[in-house]
């Protein structure tokens, strides 16, 4: 039997355009939890306790079932437009981990 690792796409954001930036993350969302996405943490407070490599702005971190549906959110084409709607209101650090 494989076991099945999930994985998180983890997201440091600096907004630019609060007002498009409200329409990305309502059209994100659905699509994130289309792929079998779930919120863990979405911009809420943050204590930052060392930052010696980065100083994060906004966190975002989002559980899939694996590392293939992380991937496949973001590379569908159902993401493609409301991708455009983050890469234009905003400057974004993202990253897919392998879980546990």
């Amino acid at each position: 039997m494989t076991f099945v690792k999930p994985a998180y796409i983890l997201l440091d954001t600096k907004i630019n355009d609060p007002i498009a930036f409200e329409d990305y993350k309502a059209a994100a969302k659905p699509i994130v939890e289309k792929f079998g996405g779930k919120y863990l943490t979405r911009g809420g407070k943050m204590d930052v306790v060392q930052k010696d490599l980065w100083a994060p702005v906004r966190i975002v971190l989002i559980q899939f079932p694996s590392m293939r549906a992380a991937h496949d959110f973001l590379d569908s084409p159902d993401y493609a437009t409301v991708k455009d709607i983050r890469l234009a209101s905003s400057n974004t650090t993202l990253m897919v981990l392998e879980g546990l």
